[in-house]
Formats: C-alpha cells, sequence, structure tokens
C-alpha cells in the first residue's frame, strides 16, 4: 500500500497560513493520488514539548479533527485519528531514540531558535521531538510527506534515520520523500511580512483564523501592510506586504500568481484588498458550516475511532517487527 502521512499540533485556532500550505494542499494531494492511502493524525503528544491545560487542549484536538473534515479531506482515502491513542507512535519514538544522535538533535534550527527564547525549563521531549516525527513517519512506510519550509530539517534528519536503520537490517523502512507545494509553503504575517503568519503571534492583526466571521476577515485583510507604490504586481522582496496578498489569492482561486497581478493590473490596492477580503469570506462560510455541524456530533467521534482502527492494524504490525528486528522480548 502506498501511503502519504501528515499530522499538524493542536495549539491554537488554524490560521489560512496553514489552511492554504497545508490542509487545502492535502485535499489537492488526495486528488492527485488517489492509489495512495493518507494517515492524517492530530499530533496531540508533539504538544507536550511546551505546557499544555489538559482541558484546552483536549478542546483543541476535537476542533483540529472537525476542520479537517470540514476543510474536504476524502475520508474514504484517509485513516484521520489522534496521535496519542495509537500507542506505536510513542514505542516507536522509544526504538528509534537509539539510532539518532545527540549532534543531530542539536542541530536542529527549531529547536535551537525556541531555546534561545527559552533559556530554562526547556522540556526534553522538544530536544527529541524529531525523533517522534521521524517514527510517526516510518510507523506507515510514508512514500511522501507534505512539509512546509519550517520542517524540511526535521524530514531530512528522518530519511537519516531510515538509511541508518536499513544499513543495520536492509530495506526495513521506506525512506520518505518531501512534497513541498511551492505556492503556498509560506504564507506570511498581514502585519509583519517578513515573519511567517502564526497562530501563537499575540498580534491578532497579523492572522485569519478559520473560525473568524466575515467581518473580522475583511478588515484584517484592509489593513494588511502593503506599500506606498500604489502599483499592483509581484515582487517577494520589495513588495512583500503586496505579493503575500497575491499568493493568497491565487491560492484560493487555484490560479497562477500572473493571472491574478493581470486581472488587477489596472486597479488600486483599495479595490484589491476588498475583492480578496470577499473571496476569503465566501472561501470560508462553507467550511465553518461544516465544521460547527461536525464539532460536537457523534460523526466526529466516529470518524476519528475509523481512523484510528486503521492505523493501529498498521502500526501495531510495524512495532513488532521493528522489536524483533532489535532482540527485543522473546520468541514465541
Amino acid at each position: 500500500m502506498k501511503t502519504i502521512v501528515s499530522g499538524i499540533q493542536p495549539t491554537g485556532a488554524i490560521n489560512i497560513g496553514t489552511y492554504l500550505g497545508s490542509i487545502k494542499n492535502f485535499v489537492a494531494l488526495q486528488q492527485a493520488h488517489p492509489d495512495h492511502h493518507f494517515f492524517l493524525f492530530i499530533a496531540d503528544t508533539h504538544a507536550l514539548t511546551v505546557p499544555q491545560d489538559p482541558v484546552k487542549l483536549r478542546q483543541a484536538i476535537k476542533e483540529l479533527a472537525a476542520m479537517y473534515v470540514a476543510c474536504g479531506i476524502n475520508l474514504k482515502q484517509t485513516s484521520l485519528f489522534v496521535q496519542s491513542a495509537v500507542s506505536a507512535h510513542q514505542e516507536m519514538d522509544v526504538l528509534l531514540q537509539s539510532f539518532a544522535y545527540m549532534g543531530e538533535l542539536e542541530r536542529m534550527t527549531q529547536y535551537k531558535d525556541k531555546a534561545l527564547k527559552q533559556t530554562s525549563g526547556i522540556r526534553a521531549s522538544l530536544f527529541t521531538y524529531p525523533v517522534l516525527m521521524a517514527g510517526d513517519i516510518l510507523l506507515y512506510d510514508a512514500e511522501f510527506v507534505p512539509v512546509g519550509d519550517d520542517q524540511k530539517q526535521h524530514l531530512e534528519l528522518t530519511r537519516t534515520i531510515a538509511e541508518r536503520v536499513n544499513h543495520q537490517f536492509p530495506d526495513f523502512f521506506n525512506v520518505p520523500k518531501p512534497l513541498i507545494p511551492e505556492l503556498t509553503a509560506r504564507i506570511m504575517s498581514l502585519q509583519n511580512p517578513d515573519q511567517k503568519m502564526s497562530k501563537s503571534d499575540p498580534n491578532v492583526k497579523s492572522k485569519i483564523l478559520l473560525t473568524d466571521d466575515a467581518a473580522i476577515i475583511k478588515k484584517r485583510i484592509r489593513s494588511a501592510v502593503t506599500d506606498s507604490e500604489g502599483t499592483i504586481r509581484y515582487d517577494a522582496n520589495s513588495k512583500k506586504g503586496l505579493s503575500n496578498l497575491i499568493r493568497i489569492y491565487a491560492a484560493l482561486e487555484n490560479r497562477t500568481i500572473s493571472d491574478i497581478v493581470k486581472r488587477y493590473e489596472t486597479s488600486d490596492y483599495q479595490t484589491f484588498k476588498a475583492d480578496l477580503g470577499d473571496l476569503v469570506a465566501s472561501h470560508l462560510e462553507p467550511i465553518q458550516a461544516r465544521y460547527h455541524s461536525l464539532l460536537k456530533s457523534q460523526e466526529l467521534i466516529d470518524i476519528l475511532n475509523d481512523g484510528q482502527a486503521g492505523a493501529e492494524a498498521l502500526a501495531i504490525k510495524k512495532v513488532q517487527r521493528f522489536k524483533k528486528k532489535l532482540g527485543l522480548g522473546l520468541n514465541r
């Protein structure tokens, strides 16, 4: 079975950058790869690298799962589940710790960046986060992994670990390849286009959440930072703010950047922003309706239970085979 694996942490409401760069792309990937089965998980164990309120975390897990479904994933082609519900993820993490080196983990950019911001109380799980991620992927012998620019380094470590295991146990793991969307790999902050749009950004004007109402969406687009030139053209270096908005427009309409620029080449920023605000609001309206209907439904629980069963069927066998290769336990 050909597989593709992806996951998102349940650490807050999803913004449009994550939607365009990950979830919407995931739906498109399903259409482009009808012969692949997708393992899509809510990465709640990864969320424990920082302190979490248990009540809020459980609610965030449910909200994220509901949003995945609302955004149109093909459930016949997908095992959607909560990471911690499949214990094989934690088992594989422990086993792979012996195939990752300290120096490799110390070089991880995300770890170094977060360690600089948090000089004390850094959890060991933050340091070993990439090994758990490797286990998430290798459990299902993923052929492809959709990743953003900020996760490419972690996937490279996953490939290194897989090759290291395969050197000792030939062809045990499939070595996964990255899938990086060119257009929407990085949607930037609406207020600081030098930074990626982030759900953790304290500036509410910097992002659009998938649950924001139409009035808020249009207001955020209107107040988005652009420039004083007044000409609508794409230049990711000198017109970062406007280029970011053009990328959002193009991604939502599944059009090229040049198509959008040509359409608005004689327009002003006010007209362009107004149209983009209308587009974002209308695009999210049916997603929001489906999301709210799922949030408190038995349907969502059934979907997650079915996904867990599908994931466990494959993951448990992989862990058992790995333990046997490593010489753990007794032959029975």
